[in-house]
């Protein structure tokens, strides 16, 4: 019997087909998929292809306008509706089908993986195909790493050392591929102890397979890259340890960035376009696009193709956290003439996904698509500084903190800050920076902090009877089961292994 593979190469992601004998003409099986180096290489460019979709659309949005930032119009239709009121169920059918996306990239990391170590004990390989096959093993670690880690900041609890070894808090850990519709052998809910010692292998070893090919190959150290470099792995081991609140490595990490000068912060001059070109200094790794070859649109959430309609206006809260001189506010908010069901107002929206003009096809209106950046130095000297102030260095975390500000704001005077002055300014430059990049749930939670959206628009009065009222004014306490995503009851009525695994709440 043998499962049959569609697209994995273009689309890395493994379908498993009914139970056959006969292997169809022209198609791939799981015993011959990958046989050359050539055969890993194009598997391995699917996962780049899964990563631009990992990095936009609603893998960004749906964190976002679940929390304070972002307001609902009446004229969105209800697209993304339920997430953006707080009515957040197991049966969401966005968070199924994330979570079975993720589960479907990482089967298909796996196969890479497996089989690349097959070829490596060929003997067929030179020695310049062994280090190749490395890097592509090293790649395929780093985006497993990913997506547990995505796994793991959205569906499970914040990781204490108090609850680490406790079962059924992680998320079900696979690293063998083996399709089977034999729900007896589907693992469990493993605990959060095991999940990030997964991630934290994975990362280690693609850290040792990509650095060591840079020693004859620096092409991918570069900003913008769309190949995955030590230094993106680097990057997302920062993002791990803050949120595992391993403060030391999270600092150490960041750090590590930072002081190589390979991606310094962009200039003040140059910081709007890198969100409408999708280049910038900083910018450590970016998901390839072209205008036949693109991802999902994360922008059109917040504007239509038309410029004329938003689903989702920023909330004032949002616009007035800016000082006067900050350069992020017109990178990343534009007045726009609305139409919301027949009323026409200007109001801002949220412009920091515009669309490169570049990923437009020939004679199409704005599609609001961008390349991803999901990894960016500013997000590491923010890192650095949460982490810092964390280990009581209140130097280095006001230092970090004012060399991003130098960035950004015309004009600034350095501050020398502590204790509560100083958290609240690195957690406000955070939201800043970040804002509509799907780190707010993450963060929030990570704080212990809720929310109140606010409802008054002074900017524009006329914007308030044009929201939602549902969720114009949602608040969130402290510690709200919502912070954490539910497991999608599919994956519960499935799974027996994981009866009553479910989180808090739900």
């Amino acid at each position: 019997m043998k499962k049959i593979f569609i697209a994995l190469m273009m689309a890395g992601a493994t379908v498993a087909s009914c139970d056959m004998n006969m292997t169809p003409y022209g198609a791939l099986d799981d015993q011959t998929a990958i046989q050359t180096l050539n055969d890993c290489f194009r598997f391995r460019n699917g996962l780049y292809t899964s990563m631009r979709s990992l990095c936009t659309g609603g893998y960004i949005t749906y964190p976002e306008v679940q929390m304070d930032m972002f307001q609902g119009t009446i004229a969105n239709g209800n697209r993304i509706g339920p997430i953006a009121e707080g009515n957040i169920v197991s049966s969401t059918g966005e968070f199924e089908t994330i979570w079975a996306n993720l589960y479907t990239i990482l089967n298909a990391a796996n196969y890479i993986i497996e089989k690349a170590d097959g070829l490596r004990t060929g003997g067929t390989l030179s020695e310049t195909d062994l280090q190749a096959l490395a890097r592509y093993e090293g790649e395929a670690k780093f985006v497993r790493a990913y997506c547990y880690y995505w796994l793991a900041d959205h569906f499970c609890q914040p990781y204490s050392e108090e609850n680490a070894e406790t079962d059924g808090l992680g998320i079900p850990v696979v690293t063998t591929y083996y399709p089977t519709y034999d729900s007896s052998v589907y693992p469990g809910r493993g605990t959060q102890a095991a999940t990030y010692k997964q991630i934290e292998d994975d990362l280690a070893d693609a850290y040792t397979a990509l650095s060591t090919f840079e020693q004859t190959d620096r092409s991918a150290v570069a900003p913008n890259a769309i190949y995955f470099s030590s230094y993106a792995v680097r990057a997302l081991q920062a993002r791990v340890a803050l949120l595992k609140g391993d403060d030391t490595n999270a600092l150490a990490y960041a750090e590590d960035v930072i002081e190589s000068g390979i991606y310094p912060l962009a200039k003040p001059n140059a910081y709007a376009s890198m969100w409408t070109n999708d280049e910038g200094t900083e910018v450590i790794f970016r998901t390839f696009m072209s205008s036949v070859e693109l991802g999902s649109s994360t922008g059109m959430s917040f504007l239509n193709e038309s410029s004329n309609m938003a689903d989702y206006v920023p909330t004032y809260d949002a616009l007035a956290m800016y000082e006067e001189n900050d350069i992020r506010f017109n990178a990343f908010f534009t007045a726009s003439n609305l139409n919301i069901q027949g009323t026409n107002l200007q109001a801002f929206t949220f412009s920091k996904y515009p669309g490169n003009p570049t990923l437009i096809p020939s004679g199409e209106l704005p599609n609001r698509m961008n390349m991803a950046k999901p990894f960016r130095t500013s997000e590491l000297y923010l890192i650095a500084a949460e982490a810092a102030y964390n280990l009581g260095q209140t130097s280095v975390a006001n230092g970090y903190i004012n060399d991003l500000r130098e960035q950004r704001i015309s004009g600034y005077e350095r501050q020398d800050l502590a204790g509560s002055a100083l958290l609240d300014l690195i957690h406000q430059e955070r939201t800043r920076e970040l804002i509509g990049e799907g780190f707010r749930i993450s963060d929030l939670r990570r704080w212990g902090e809720g929310f109140q959206r606010n409802p008054s628009h002074p900017e524009q009065p006329a914007l308030e009877p044009l929201l939602r009222a549902a969720g114009a004014s949602l608040s969130y306490p402290a510690g709200d089961h919502r912070f954490v995503w539910p497991i999608p009851s599919a994956e519960l009525e499935s799974n027996p292994q994981m009866a009553g695994q479910q989180n808090p709440g739900y």
